[in-house]
């Protein structure tokens, strides 16, 4: 987890959710950003929040692993 920022991962990021996101439920989701050395995760309702970070490859494998699911 992520719980202080450095200046890669300041407010500059890019944040998304997914376009899969139930608008039902307002910000019930997880977003994502993306950095050359790094994918952030946080949660939508804590924008503030602890981000869990992960090195580009090990995202690459769990969206591969997560969309046969």
């Amino acid at each position: 987890m992520i719980r202080k920022t450095n200046a890669e991962h300041g407010s500059g990021l890019k944040w998304f959710k997914s376009s899969y996101s139930d608008s039902s439920s307002g910000n019930d989701c997880v977003e994502v950003a993306a950095t050359a050395t790094a994918v952030l995760v946080r949660d939508s309702k804590d924008l503030q929040g602890p981000r869990l970070g992960l090195a580009p490859t090990a995202w690459a494998s769990f969206v591969a692993y997560a969309s046969e699911r």
